[in-house]
């Protein structure tokens, strides 16, 4: 097959660039499977390989985009056929192999994930990457016994992709949601996706000494940020409870003791969605597709973007501008 496509090409050759390019097939990384992209979406490591010292890109010329979903052009394995809707999330996409900021991917069979009957393929963009670290964190939060009616789950960094896919997800499936923010502004914003209190991120961490146990406020906690706000929310979680740590925007040193774990028998689970297994990959897009599927998934979009747009929209995640998810039309 012999054709030209458009993608979002970062280089660094002698300075950094961005911007769009023509690429061909032959342009592209070697896998089994060979999509058409319908839709990407734009995550907190996509917009570190929009910059020049973002850490994340190591051989230019390079695609970011960590997660895509669409059509299957091609495929040399019988496990997916001509016209099967797919999406991916994770592996080395948009990290070391070519990613979803194209108009086609190509990716190795056992990154290919079938879409969910019960989602579109938009939809799965909406969720991509963020939304199912959230969801992960979710249901390894229930393997250890979170459920409804045993008290209020804190989600922090509440206005950013993982943050507000877990409000949603978890009011959907009846949970009493605390969600923290540092903006002002997103009050009504989080209420719309299920939110029962608003916290400030003061409320949460203040900055001062950290007590090794403190008032049990949380049965558990969904927390994308990490650093020494993780130590107080673990001071503050109920005996028996546990945290779901995803990401680092806060830091990567936690301060804290042994002391809510030996004490109050508290779990720190930590959640990786880049190599999570196949088969739980699959579970846990079935949970979104089905009982943990918001009611309204159009109210984490804050923006929708084409390719064209993407250079201009990429900075704004690193500099905590963005609210929800902003999903990117490739076709």
């Amino acid at each position: 097959m012999s054709l030209t496509f458009q993608a979002l090409v970062v280089d660094n050759k002698d300075t950094f660039t961005i911007g769009i390019s023509q690429l061909s097939l032959d342009d592209l990384p070697e896998g089994e499977v060979l999509i058409k992209t319908a839709y990407s979406s734009i995550n907190y490591k996509d917009g570190l390989a929009g910059t020049a010292d973002g850490k994340i890109v190591s051989s230019y010329p390079f695609v970011p985009g960590i997660d895509c979903s669409g059509t299957v052009v091609s495929s040399a394995d019988a496990r997916y056929k001509e016209g099967q809707s797919v999406l991916v999330t994770g592996y080395g996409l948009g990290v070391n192999h070519f990613g979803g900021f194209s108009e086609y991917v190509r990716v190795p069979v056992e990154w290919a994930v079938p879409l969910p009957g019960s989602l579109s393929l938009r939809e799965a963009m909406i969720f991509g990457t963020a939304g199912f670290t959230a969801a992960l964190s979710i249901d390894r939060l229930e393997q250890q016994g979170m459920s409804p009616g045993k008290g209020k789950v804190l989600v922090t960094g509440a206005t950013g992709g993982v943050g507000a896919a877990a409000v949603a997800i978890l009011s959907r499936a009846g949970y009493e949601v605390a969600a923290s923010t540092g903006k002002a502004d997103a009050h009504d914003y989080l209420r719309s996706l299920g939110a029962h209190e608003i916290l400030s991120r003061d409320e949460v961490y203040d900055g001062g000494r950290i007590k090794a146990l403190d008032k049990q406020l949380w049965q558990a906690a969904v927390d994308p940020v990490g650093g020494a706000s993780l130590a107080s929310i673990l001071s503050h979680i109920a005996y028996g409870g546990s945290v779901a740590v995803s990401g680092l925007t806060g830091g990567g040193s936690v301060p804290t003791t042994v002391h809510p774990f030996i004490l109050r028998g508290v779990n720190l689970l930590g959640i990786d969605s880049v190599f999570c297994p196949y088969d739980t990959r699959l579970r846990i897009w079935e949970r979104l597709a089905g009982d943990l599927k918001p009611q309204q998934p159009e109210l984490l979009v804050e923006k929708e973007v084409s390719l064209e747009e993407l250079p201009d929209t990429l900075t704004g995640i690193l500099q905590g501008q963005s609210r929800g998810r902003t999903v990117v039309r490739l076709s």
